[in-house]
């Protein structure tokens, strides 16, 4: 498809009602229609969380056929919300309040829709506490910090009968949707095994040392629902990824959510029933990284398939051709998808079809945004009307942000994971169940659902 074409799917979507059955979105319910906002209605939005991921928003929030209102910037560092007001300013003729405070955001009855783009340990809370206030939400991924907080924003999405998304976009992105629905029919014949990949240069990153926190930082607001520790330097601005595990995900969490997602997508499958790991820290062995920075998983399926993870955060070399991507392998052929599109080979390894997009999605590059991710979230903002059907609804997100918790706690405890194939729960190890969830600052726990 090309670029101008893309621009113009994205600009009718938002007036327009796509279906998409055949990939397995969830249809509304009646009660569902009850709850949604009109389909003609100005919808209210907050931004939670102005760092990398920013850029993400400005056109899908930008664009007339949007029809949203920015309302709020609000960040915990109080120098990114004027910078942010700045950059959107390019994009909208009005500006938004600009709130430290994501309470008081929350609480604001006039917001209708949240995004959250925290650090990951907020993700989760971020949105349970916005559906409690009865706000729809885009969460950025990983969508939960451990497994159970993935259960319960299923749990709760049911709940509170909300719109809630993963920004897994490459869910949204046309040639993924082609291909995926292709193999699904049958392409490449049965489909039995997915190859993600994803290799990156990043480099040594600093020893963190005690340090008063930055001007400007709530750092108490920061923390949230994590237990409360003092700060060191360089920790708020990015490289929580890197410093243990009371903010970050590693990098399967950051990056492997994506590929895995499409893997999932692609094989139909849902919960594994082994989980193997090989990963340890192989780059910069003074510097301040505390967990691996490569890793190989093998997930394995009730139903046979396989899906393997090859990860390399500082170690660029294109392995499959590319620094990203999803290789899937049927019986009959294979086919390679990445966010620029697919290549669909036969058992001889002749490619017999492509659809390679000129889209502008980033790749490996920190923050990131791009075609694919403002079709998902114009995606999620009419699903919130009632015009579309969720690309992919939380379940889906939840599902394979799974995968990477479950290749971290095996590469935490050193086990092979045996999991109970109906809902992923481990089986038989008391160290890697005790990973399931975490512990929680007093006044922040979850909900009982």
């Amino acid at each position: 498809m090309k670029k101008n074409n893309r621009r113009d799917f994205i600009k009718k979507s938002a007036a327009a009602t796509v279906g998409f059955s055949a990939l397995g979105s969830a249809a509304f319910s009646a009660k569902s229609y009850g709850s949604i906002i009109g389909a003609n209605e100005r919808l209210n939005v907050a931004i939670a969380g102005l760092g990398r991921r920013l850029g993400a928003y400005y056109e899908p929030i930008g664009l007339k056929s949007s029809n949203v209102n920015l309302m709020y910037l609000c960040d915990a560092m109080e120098s990114q919300m004027p910078k942010a007001a700045k950059n959107f300013a390019k994009h909208i003729d009005y500006a938004p309040k600009l709130e430290q405070n994501v309470m008081k955001v929350m609480d604001d009855k006039e917001v209708d829709c949240m995004i959250i783009a925290t650090p990951d340990h907020w993700h989760a809370p971020g949105t349970w506490l916005s559906l409690e206030r009865g706000k729809n939400v885009y969460v950025e991924k990983p969508c939960s910090h451990n497994p159970h907080e993935g259960e319960l924003l299923i749990a709760l999405q049911k709940k509170y009968n909300k719109v809630v998304q993963m920004g897994n976009q490459q869910r949204s992105a046309p040639e993924s949707r082609e291909i995926i629905s292709a193999i699904h029919n049958g392409a490449i014949g049965k489909a039995f095994m997915a190859k993600a990949f994803y290799s990156n240069n990043r480099g040594a990153v600093p020893n963190p040392v005690a340090a008063p926190a930055p001007t400007g930082l709530d750092w108490e607001m920061w923390q949230g629902p994590a237990p409360r520790k003092a700060y060191t330097h360089d920790t708020w601005d990015y490289n929580w990824h890197w410093y243990g595990w009371e903010y970050g995900t590693a990098e399967t969490g950051n990056n492997a959510t994506h590929e895995l997602d499409v893997a999932r997508w692609a094989l139909q499958v849902d919960y594994p029933s082994e989980v193997q790991v090989t990963a340890d820290k192989r780059h910069f062995a003074e510097d301040g990284w505390t967990m691996y920075d490569t890793m190989d998983a093998t997930f394995k399926f009730g139903n046979g398939s396989v899906i393997q993870w090859d990860g390399k955060s500082r170690n660029s070399y294109k392995t499959y051709g590319s620094d990203r991507g999803t290789i899937i392998y049927g019986t009959e052929g294979s086919v390679y998808v990445d966010r620029g599109g697919y290549k669909q080979f036969d058992r001889s390894g002749k490619e017999v079809k492509n659809s390679m997009s000129s889209s502008n999605e980033a790749g490996t590059a920190l923050g990131g945004g791009g075609d694919m991710s403002t079709t998902h979230i114009v995606n999620f903002f009419n699903a919130v009307r009632g015009l579309e059907k969720q690309n992919s609804n939380i379940e889906e997100g939840a599902v394979s942000t799974l995968l990477c918790h479950l290749a971290n706690i095996s590469y935490r405890t050193g086990e092979t994971l045996k999991c109970d194939p109906k809902n992923g729960h481990i089986q038989g190890s008391k160290a890697a169940s005790a990973l399931w969830t975490r512990s929680y600052e007093k006044g922040w726990e979850p909900p009982k659902v």
